[in-house]
């Protein structure tokens, strides 16, 4: 990786500051401070037709854009996801009620989640891509769902599915069609591909 720069993750995701280090990468943290929810109403309301892989590159953009204005000698990883449930876009659940409607809305049915990352140096988002996954969830038993709900606590809130894929939330799927990494919230391996372009990565 070239001395004078830096590689800076706009996003304080445990997963995907987790997936970054293990595929060995040296980076800075930098939670990008931007108004998710004012900008996903905003899309859907000037854009006809907005889809979730609409609402997730606008976000990640957003988020690596901000970030790379504050930190314009650092490469600025962006990134989001959404999910999306028949046309219905979902937001993080509020509280454990909140989150158990989610999944009683989500049981039985497949979803798909959508990941979008994006690159910006200096305010300029030069790169951007998205990959989605399909989920579907199986018909678990309301007994299932609180004791689901009681093992996770406040940590289903942390995910837009409710759910954490590489835990006990893997016991709410019959079926998973897509990439893991998207699934965790970042296309991991076009991400990789186009540092190694910029030379951030040998190889």
């Amino acid at each position: 990786m070239p001395e004078t720069t830096r590689l800076v993750l706009a996003s304080g995701s445990a997963a995907r500051i987790h997936l970054l280090k293990a595929a060995g990468l040296s980076f800075e943290v930098v939670p990008a401070e931007i108004d998710e929810t004012a900008i996903r109403d905003a899309i859907l309301e000037q854009t006809s037709g907005a889809e979730g892989s609409d609402i997730a590159s606008v976000l990640a953009a957003e988020k690596a854009r901000v970030v790379s204005v504050a930190h314009p000698d650092a490469l600025v990883i962006g990134a989001d996801q959404v999910l999306v449930l028949g046309g219905k876009i979902f937001s993080k659940p509020q509280s454990i009620a909140e989150a158990r409607e989610h999944l009683v809305m989500l049981r039985d049915r497949t979803h798909d989640l959508v990941s979008a990352v994006a690159l910006a140096r200096g305010g300029t988002v030069h790169w951007q891509t998205f990959a989605a996954a399909g989920m579907s969830m199986r018909d678990f038993s309301e007994e299932f769902l609180a004791a689901y709900l009681e093992h996770m606590g406040e940590r289903v809130l942390k995910s837009v599915g409710c759910y954490e894929l590489e835990g006990a939330g893997i016991q709410l799927f019959e079926r998973v069609e897509g990439d893991y990494f998207t699934i965790l919230g970042i296309p991991l391996l076009p991400l990789l591909q186009r540092l190694r372009d910029e030379e951030m990565l040998t190889g």
